[in-house]
């Protein structure tokens, strides 16, 4: 039987319309399965955050004029913690408020040590001991995560719920100078930028996450999580804590050095979102351990000196060892800062040998300079 013409043109519309439907019907099937993935990605990080911040302590709260120095201490790390500490109070002209967030048996040593200082130093300063605290669901996993607590950092905006601002330290960390200088980045940050770091590397030849990173990271060299400036208001608001777990999830069998790979993942998508300051704010035994590289510590000296991988503790670095060694002979309250100087400078004079020895000046520039 024959078709005829109008019919063949009615049947052509028909199919087309037929057509149009079921690609509708598709996008639509799209869109709701997309949304529903979504509600429940959502449900599941607060279902992961929940718990952030709930365990019980006292409060701690501190405005954006206050200076805020945060550290995280598990397992041995009590002596560097406190030999970090007491570099912030001999040279800070300004009142410090110190958040130790600790393992709790190590709370007594710290509050005994801290109340002691207090005493000897006229109140200089202020503290608060909090009890590590993770997302319970998988906290043993996290707490265990590179460094023993390290990854404690990525949740310091929701636990320090009613803090401005922080400069996080690691234990492994001694400052040169007064807080303060470190500090005043705060006032050079954008509106945009939520935190500052140092690179990772300053040579391109010897840079880790360039030649052997197989995640993204923050532009040509990385960045190091060592010494961390945090504007924790800003980093609620740009909801930091629903970009770690997932990015953690994502990434966790290719990540190597921890919470350090997420804050580069991160900032690697939202480069604009974070203030770069100079090395000598974060110097490691990289920056000197076969040539200077750190041409800013040349000119203005180290700010803030890192003793990564254990250098305070063994003889690779004997710079770094002789000014930990320095820092942990100094008796707050009973020797001057000019003796803590002629300490270092003699130690150095036994490290001239090494390569970070060679420049032992820049170690010493800004320590003269804070006592003249």
């Amino acid at each position: 039987m024959r078709v005829r013409k109008g019919d063949q043109i009615k049947l052509k519309t028909l199919l087309k319309l037929f057509f149009a439907c079921l690609t509708l019907f598709f996008v639509l099937f799209l869109y709701l399965f997309w949304t529903l993935s979504s509600e429940n990605e959502s449900r599941f990080m607060g279902e992961q955050f929940t718990n952030v911040g709930q365990i019980p302590t006292e409060a701690v709260v501190y405005n954006r004029n206050n200076i805020v120095v945060a550290v995280v201490a598990c397992g041995n790390r009590f002596e560097e913690t406190m030999n970090m500490l007491k570099t912030a109070i001999i040279f800070s002209k300004a009142h410090l408020n110190f958040v130790v967030i600790a393992d709790e048996n190590l709370f007594e040593k710290f509050r005994e040590k801290l109340e002691e200082w207090k005493i000897l130093t006229k109140d200089t300063f202020s503290y608060k001991v909090l009890p590590v605290n993770f997302p319970v669901n998988e906290a043993e996993e996290w707490k265990k995560l590179f460094k023993l607590c390290a990854a404690q950092r990525l949740f310091l905006p929701d636990i320090l719920k009613d803090v401005d601002s922080v400069l996080y330290m690691d234990t492994d960390t001694l400052f040169l100078t007064p807080v303060e200088k470190v500090w005043q980045f705060f006032h050079k940050m954008n509106s945009s930028h939520i935190a500052a770091l140092a690179p990772e590397h300053e040579d391109p030849n010897v840079g880790w996450y360039n030649r052997f990173a197989r995640h993204p990271y923050y532009g040509k060299l990385g960045v190091n999580s060592g010494v961390m400036l945090m504007n924790l208001t800003r980093m609620r608001t740009f909801q930091w804590a629903e970009y770690v777990v997932p990015i953690y999830k994502k990434y966790k069998l290719k990540i190597t050095w921890g919470d350090q790979d997420i804050i580069n993942i991160i900032f690697h998508y939202h480069p604009g979102k974070l203030y770069i300051y100079s090395c000598m704010y974060n110097f490691r035994p990289d920056h000197c351990m076969y040539t200077s590289v750190c041409k800013e510590a040349e000119k203005e000296g180290v700010v803030i000196l890192h003793g990564s991988r254990g250098v305070f503790h063994s003889d690779k670095q004997p710079v770094f060892k002789a000014i930990y060694q320095a820092v942990e002979e100094f008796k707050l309250g009973i020797d001057s800062i000019d003796i803590f100087i002629e300490t270092v400078d003699a130690y150095l004079q036994n490290a001239n040998n090494s390569s970070c020895g060679q420049v032992k000046n820049i170690f010493l520039k800004n320590l003269k300079k804070y006592i003249s």
